[in-house]
């Protein structure tokens, strides 16, 4: 057991401490530290972040009919006594198929490999809060940079060296945006480059995930997660996911001067 405000150091009290932050149901003084903790853990943010995306999965799966068979099945699996968690009844004592389904699909999805395939590839809200919640730890943490220096030469041979890929650190002093600097962020269970921008005193996180397959988005989709607005776009090379404390507008600002910047520094093809 905690008390509000520190966090255990016993590995199932953490993994319930993660699954509780993700559920919102964390007093605000424990979700506090353990955002600290995060901030400090890069294994301990990325299995939240795990966490996050495997609800998010479940969430937007869609409701479907089970089959007659698939019915049979789990009507066997339950009188032949399989260890699951007790299905729920109704008043009238007729079972409920659908607690019993649950409890399956979760059992087999966390003991098998599925929890990879889910986590893959999440749908833009259920990134958006990974992306929100990695802005939030760094502004908790003594530093919200690894690397601090507003060098782009400095900053981008950092993140290379690092994790072998950087977007461009494009200097945008003289419209505003101050190169903070850059760290490592885990995204997905990944990790990816960050770069961090200060507009007066405000902090803008921009995340760039590495895409395999070029394939430029059209617009900048708005988004917002965790009391953030998110702005992302794409150029074919990294998906881009600005987050900030600042208005939307003005997020989209900066949007616009980093993606001008960096097509006029980008080689020509």
């Amino acid at each position: 057991m905690t008390t509000p405000g520190t966090i255990s150091t016993d590995p199932p009290d953490i993994r319930l401490l993660l699954h509780a932050l993700a559920d919102g149901e964390l007093d605000a003084a424990t979700a506090l530290a353990l955002e600290r903790q995060m901030a400090s853990d890069p294994a301990l943010a990325a299995e939240h972040a795990r966490i996050v995306a495997l609800k998010t999965a479940f969430q937007a799966l869609p409701p479907q009919q089970p089959s007659p068979q698939l019915l049979a099945r789990i009507e066997e699996l339950h009188h032949a006594g399989t260890p699951l968690a007790a299905p729920a009844r109704r008043s009238d004592q007729s079972f409920d198929w659908r607690a019993l389904a649950a409890s399956i699909l979760v059992t087999a999805f966390l003991a098998s490999s599925a929890t990879y395939w889910a986590t893959q590839g999440p749908a833009p809200q259920g990134f958006a809060s990974e992306i929100a919640g990695s802005h939030r730890r760094s502004l908790l943490a003594a530093s919200a940079v690894d690397v601090a220096s507003s060098d782009r030469h400095t900053v981008k041979p950092w993140l290379d060296a690092r994790i072998g890929v950087s977007p461009p650190a494009v200097d945008l002093s003289a419209v505003g945006y101050a190169l903070v600097g850059g760290r490592v962020e885990v995204i997905d269970g990944k990790p990816v480059p960050a770069l961090v921008y200060q507009l007066r005193k405000h902090l803008i996180t921009l995340i760039a995930i590495p895409q395999d397959q070029p394939a430029p988005q059209a617009g900048t989709p708005d988004l917002s997660a965790g009391g953030f607005p998110i702005v992302q776009w794409s150029d074919g090379t990294f998906s881009y996911w600005a987050v900030s404390d600042i208005g939307r507008d003005e997020l989209q600002q900066f949007a616009d001067r980093f993606r001008a910047a960096a097509t006029s520094a980008a080689p020509p093809k």
